[in-house]
């Protein structure tokens, strides 16, 4: 195993030059679904790695409930620096697993407080709320309630007749491509390492140039969904947490402004390998893959080692 089961934690490093590359050149919708599933897998990664040395760590410390084969000197000796290593991965782990489960708590708890919002009213795909406050969102479905767009009155008195059908538009995209995922799985990666938070901004900023382009598509007019955009980051609040996709959700709101007046995204899924965009594509899927295969061969090693170390 040796020093590869800690290339999963430094591998993430390179999220940053993968994010630039894949915001301007990839199609808002490939660079989201990519860079989420790279944030999932390094994340995952790391995570997989940080809990290997915890097992190797603990194995050492009196009255662990663990084998006591594990603590044989051939089994630290599977890991480089295997007592500072192990020691320092149980103080990184437990930050990571309650910053994670404080995400996923804060995402229900906010995805709840929404549907109670919305409670007693009729299912219908626009839900209009009286509120001074400007807001639109998507509230994804939940507990048989089908998904729905909320929108204030505020919201909507900001807006002209075409501006309100690039707003529903947009919502819709979210709900459509289930956003919600990509924004959660974005947060989690971050939380797990945080050499991937630029990665959470770059899924947020793609998932919004995602809707806009699905928006323009249906209102015909890409004008019209900019200065629909523009108005609403004006008057905004944003949404209930960072994991449900909004109309006016924070921001670059001027990058995203100045895309929908410039021409239409490439539809390709994938780039040509010898264009920036294909080789952040390259680079990103290169990097998941080393990752991921660092961390399944440092996981069988450990195994092979930890089932030769227990007696049967």
């Amino acid at each position: 195993m040796g020093v590869f089961v800690f290339l999963p934690l430094v591998l993430p490093l390179t999220a940053l030059p993968i994010t630039r590359l894949a915001e301007h050149y990839l199609h808002p919708r490939s660079a989201t679904r990519l860079l989420s599933l790279v944030g999932g897998v390094l994340a995952v990664s790391s995570t997989l790695c940080l809990a290997l040395l915890v097992v190797v760590g603990t194995a050492q410390l009196p009255g662990n409930p663990l084998p006591d084969g594990w603590s044989d000197p051939e089994v630290r000796a599977a890991v480089p620096f295997d007592e500072v290593a192990g020691k320092a991965a149980i103080v990184a782990l437990v930050p990571v697993i309650l910053a994670c489960a404080a995400t996923v708590r804060r995402h229900h708890r906010a995805r709840r407080r929404a549907q109670e919002a919305v409670a007693g009213l009729a299912d219908e795909l626009v839900t209009t709320l009286p509120d001074d406050e400007a807001y639109a969102y998507a509230l994804p479905a939940a507990s048989g309630k089908p998904g729905r767009i909320v929108v204030s009155t505020a919201m909507l008195a900001c807006l002209n007749a075409s501006e309100r059908r690039a707003l529903i538009a947009h919502e819709h995209a979210h709900l459509a491509g289930r956003h919600h995922r990509y924004l959660l799985a974005a947060q989690l990666a971050a939380r797990a390492n945080p050499l991937l938070r630029p990665l959470r901004g770059a899924v947020a900023y793609c998932a919004e140039r995602w809707a806009d382009e699905e928006a323009a598509g249906v209102v015909a007019d890409r004008k019209v969904v900019a200065r629909a955009v523009g108005k609403a980051a004006l008057v905004s609040r944003g949404t209930p947490a960072p994991t449900l996709a909004g109309f006016a959700a924070p921001g670059p709101v001027p990058r995203r402004v100045a895309a929908l007046l410039g021409p239409v995204p490439s539809a390709r899924n994938w780039p040509p390998a010898y264009t920036a965009a294909g080789v952040a594509a390259w680079v990103a899927a290169g990097g998941s893959a080393a990752s991921a295969l660092s961390s399944a061969n440092a996981a069988i090693a450990l195994f092979r080692v930890l089932q030769s170390a227990t007696p049967l």
